[in-house]
């Protein structure tokens, strides 16, 4: 099953812009998302560790300002649509679906009183996943890998920024790639060009 097929970097999308309207139309600001929106859909630490688990998975559609969506968004677009070449919806939901949490669930390290919204945990896992991917299904070194991954992770830092959940993503995605590649077998078309096909092993 091939993920391109149902294209799911569109749909997320198309439901990350639906959830920000519907925040703005809410919150009544079309520039930045509301606090009320935010207390209830964000991460608030406060709120998790009191019951509000859903936040873990909610807070990765919330964005804080329409700058934040259409810089997500577009990094989405970029990385989504690799990622959907290289693997099957399933593969490709749970990369980006777990990578997400898990950069949320490091996040709660940061005591009570942080508040965090943002698919960007999840974006770097797929990036992560896919740069990974692309040496280690070829069996190249993934030295030139990690440290591309790491050079975006640096200068993606800075006041703000949920450097936690960032690298949870990525890590997360670079462990993920690595296994998925590990597992595939090459299997040579008639031009002459390597594809890769899942191991039955």
């Amino acid at each position: 099953m091939n993920s391109a097929k149902y294209k799911p970097t569109y749909i997320l999308i198309a439901l990350n812009v639906a959830i920000y309207i519907a925040g703005a139309v809410v919150g009544g600001n079309a520039l930045e998302t509301a606090d009320s929106v935010v207390y209830v859909w964000g991460q608030v630490n406060a709120l998790v560790f009191v019951g509000a688990y859903w936040q873990l998975f909610t807070s990765m559609f919330i964005h804080a300002s329409i700058f934040h969506l259409v810089g997500n968004m577009l990094f989405l677009l970029i990385f989504g649509l690799r990622g959907e070449e290289m693997f099957s919806l399933p593969e490709y939901l749970g990369i980006y679906l777990v990578g997400g949490l898990v950069g949320n669930l490091l996040s709660l390290g940061f005591g009570p009183y942080f508040i965090s919204v943002g698919a960007s945990g999840a974006i770097f896992a797929m990036f992560g996943a896919c740069v990974i991917y692309d040496r280690r299904s070829v069996r190249q070194s993934i030295v030139g890998a990690l440290v591309y991954a790491f050079f975006l992770f640096f200068i993606n830092t800075g006041e703000g920024v949920n450097i936690v959940a960032h690298f949870g993503g990525l890590a997360f995605g670079l462990i993920v790639g690595y296994i998925l590649a590990s597992r595939r077998k090459p299997t040579q078309d008639l031009s002459g060009q390597f594809k890769y096909r899942n191991s039955p092993f």
